[in-house]
């Protein structure tokens, strides 16, 4: 069986979020398990010039655009035993960044309808094409609206994933016809059209033979009015369609025992004393193991609880920890914390812009992870949290409810702590308890750090969904 993901980032071409971590783990994990992958990318101009070196071009095509008629190169590369696919389109893509520009309806009109024409010209031809996020939402109308009718795509089977449900390319009904050529016989409740607009991802959502989503949670979350975005109703007429799939994580690239980006390379709670005293170091600290470390690697948005935070950060810092956060956002939110940060030095620091090395310090040295979360499909924080030794502490949501057991200590089971209101204090209260085991109860907080790094979130047990949920439509 041949399955093509489209997608517009992945590790290790161009990463926004966990979309790209999830695209470039997902298909090797299952072509271990006997499923033939490939990926289908934008060629941005942000790729590096070494990935870009490696491209061979491969065809070229038309692709229609409304009334215009816009040029594609496809382009290949293989990187460790993936077939990666590259649209080429200067016009539309050789810019800085992934996304956020006022054509952006336009350039993803684009993708997806190249991604269709490119078929023919790839080496495999996939038996399921798995779309993913609203920008190749219209794939899968596209299919319907304008091949149907040739051979070659007479058995193609679409899947489309929701990563987020809040980001849903919604764009002027004159896109119908302008941008996508499609009558107005798909602009209607059960189609692309939303509340007067035209909707991307209601479009995959609408016309895929399966959607998935990726944590059980998740799943069942949008299909209610506070999680469903609007779109609840929708959800649950196709709920026997919908499955929920926990993401995982690429356990060798991110392994503490062979990250050449941790200071000291570890595989057990004492291994973690050194990577702590290294950070501490870094922030201007002195080295002090009595004092609990509690990390933040987060998009500065209001989903990310970072209101809860704020709201009790004060008293959050009278219990004598110290906190670390590493992350870009709304601007009134990284003026917070730069504000916290001048008023607490001893205790504070907020990196406000991204990097890869310091976040796996972060998760390294860390004691407690922070994501508190108004909602969250999955999340890969808590997961590489857990990965390098740092307990989360996560509202009861998503993703974030399906992978981290709160501690209980009458049973003894759990690695991690939770609340389940989305309550500041709450969350304090939360985070009072995680400190007290770590100052007063070292024992028990070794035995949770040993516990955390030993749970398995991997892509195997999800790959093995995935297969299923392919066999059963093609």
């Amino acid at each position: 069986m041949n399955v093509l993901f489209a997608a517009t980032e992945c590790v290790p071409f161009v990463k926004t979020g966990g979309l790209a971590d999830v695209i470039g783990a997902l298909p090797a994990a299952l072509n271990r398990i006997g499923v033939n992958t490939a990926v289908i990318l934008p060629k941005y101009q942000d790729i590096s010039a070494k990935h870009k070196a490696k491209m061979e071009l491969i065809a070229k095509v038309n692709v229609p655009v409304g009334w215009r008629n816009q040029y594609c190169g496809i382009e290949t590369l293989k990187h460790e035993g993936i077939r990666f696919y590259f649209l080429d389109n200067e016009y539309y893509f050789k810019r800085n960044g992934s996304y956020g520009y006022d054509d952006d309806g336009e350039r993803f009109a684009f993708f997806s309808r190249a991604v269709l024409e490119s078929l023919p010209h790839l080496h495999e031809k996939p038996d399921v094409l798995h779309c993913n996020d609203w920008q190749t939402g219209p794939v899968s109308v596209l299919l319907q609206a304008h091949f149907q009718n040739r051979p070659f795509y007479a058995s193609l089977k679409t899947v489309f994933t929701i990563h987020n449900l809040r980001y849903q390319g919604i764009y002027p009904k004159a896109v119908l016809s302008d941008l996508l050529d499609l009558s107005e016989l798909y602009f209607h409740p059960d189609g692309l059209e939303f509340y007067g607009n035209v909707s991307y991802l209601k479009a995959g959502l609408a016309y895929s033979d399966v959607l998935t989503t990726v944590s059980p949670t998740y799943a069942e979350e949008i299909k209610t009015g506070y999680f469903g975005e609007q779109l609840d109703g929708f959800l649950r007429k196709r709920s026997n369609d919908l499955h929920g799939i926990l993401n995982g994580i690429d356990t060798e690239l991110y392994n503490p025992e062979t990250d050449s980006h941790l200071p000291a390379r570890f595989n057990d709670f004492s291994g973690k004393r050194l990577n702590k005293e290294n950070l501490q170091a870094w922030c201007e600290w002195p080295a002090d193991s009595s004092v609990p470390l509690i990390g933040m690697v987060t998009r500065l948005t209001d989903q990310k609880g970072i209101d809860l935070v704020l709201r009790v950060f004060q008293e959050m810092l009278s219990l004598r920890v110290q906190f670390v956060l590493l992350g870009t956002g709304e601007s009134a939110y990284e003026d917070a914390f730069r504000s916290l940060e001048r008023e607490n030095r001893d205790q504070v620091r907020a990196f406000l812009y991204f990097d890869e090395s310091l976040a796996r310090k972060i998760y390294g040295a860390s004691d407690l992870f922070l994501m508190p979360s108004l909602f969250e499909p999955c999340g890969i924080g808590q997961l590489l949290a857990l990965r390098y030794g740092s307990l989360p502490i996560v509202r009861e949501t998503g993703g974030l409810r399906d992978t981290v057991i709160p501690y209980n200590d009458v049973t003894d089971e759990g690695y991690g702590f939770s609340f389940s209101h989305y309550n500041a204090h709450d969350m304090l209260y939360t985070v009072e308890r995680a400190v007290g085991y770590y100052r007063y109860q070292p024992k028990t907080w070794h035995k949770l750090v040993d516990r955390a790094m030993n749970q398995d979130f991997s892509w195997i047990r999800s790959s093995e969904h995935y297969k299923q949920l392919y066999e059963s439509i093609v």
